[in-house]
């Protein structure tokens, strides 16, 4: 028989699968719910609410195939942590907007609230598998716990969460989780703004780059041991040739917005990006 802490990892690795993105199972929700503009990589300046132009009768992607050539980064980064198949195929069982217009905007709105609890949800389950103390450790199972059962509810439930009040209680336990991984570390000095900065082949072992802006930052060939990239943004950081995979609070979004190749290695939980390859 399975003791407490097997179930509960074997709980965690499920929901990191239900946090990969699935557009099959979506209805073109991130392509219609979200504003966007061509100057931050997408294919035109659009309204929320408004479908892409290239977004087809069947939610798929008419250039999906070409988004590199397109030069396209925002469609390429974008994940929504699988907030889409989720909102379209348990909260709404299968409903899509197309045809029940009239439910066009509440599902948008519970897409951009869910998008925000799984979001928060993948963070939680980075931080419990950083060795901290047993108290830290029951508050954030109390607090997956509790996300898990906010996204089971309705749809008119679901717009009336108090969000920032959750969000306040999740960011206490992030905080309190990155300070306990850097304690150990003497020399941490924390700079929030690294744009272009060569780091090639340094030991960043426990470095902390949380909200840091890395954009066009060399990380290649560097030892990125427990470093922890929180809220990064890695636009066109170069991670060729470097070992990302016990790195820390790593997501997909950011991985699909920087550089690599296939001597990069990524945690078990990311997916390589096809443009790397």
């Amino acid at each position: 028989m399975k003791n407490s802490d097997s179930e509960k990892n074997d709980l965690y690795n499920e929901l990191l699968i239900t946090l990969s993105i699935n557009c099959e199972e979506c209805c073109g929700i991130c392509c219609t719910a979200l504003y966007y503009t061509k100057m931050d990589g997408f294919p035109e300046d659009k309204a929320a609410g408004k479908p892409c132009g290239n977004l087809k009768d069947d939610f798929k992607c008419s250039i999906h195939n070409d988004l590199v050539d397109y030069k396209l980064k925002g469609c390429m980064a974008y994940d929504c942590f699988g907030a889409g198949q989720k909102v379209t195929q348990e909260i709404y069982r299968g409903l899509d907007w197309k045809k029940n217009p009239e439910a066009a905007d509440q599902m948008f709105q519970v897409f951009l609230i869910v998008y925000q609890l799984h979001q928060m949800l993948w963070y939680l389950i980075q931080a419990k598998t950083i060795l901290i103390d047993n108290t830290i450790k029951i508050d954030i199972h109390n607090l997956i716990e509790e996300n898990g059962k906010m996204t089971q509810m309705g749809p008119e439930e679901i717009i009336k969460l108090d969000l920032e009040q959750y969000r306040d209680r999740v960011n206490h336990i992030l905080k309190e989780t990155c300070k306990a991984v850097h304690s150990e570390i003497a020399d941490n000095n924390h700079s929030i703004d690294c744009m272009g900065k060569s780091f090639k082949k340094q030991n960043l072992d426990g470095k902390d780059f949380s909200m840091t802006l890395l954009i066009a930052a060399d990380f290649e060939g560097c030892s990125l041991n427990k470093t922890n990239f929180l809220g990064a943004d890695m636009r066109d950081t170069n991670f060729r040739n470097t070992d990302l995979s016990k790195s820390l609070f790593l997501t997909q979004m950011q991985i699909n917005t920087a550089m690599g190749n296939d001597n990069t290695k990524l945690p078990e939980y990311l997916t390589m990006p096809e443009r790397w390859r």
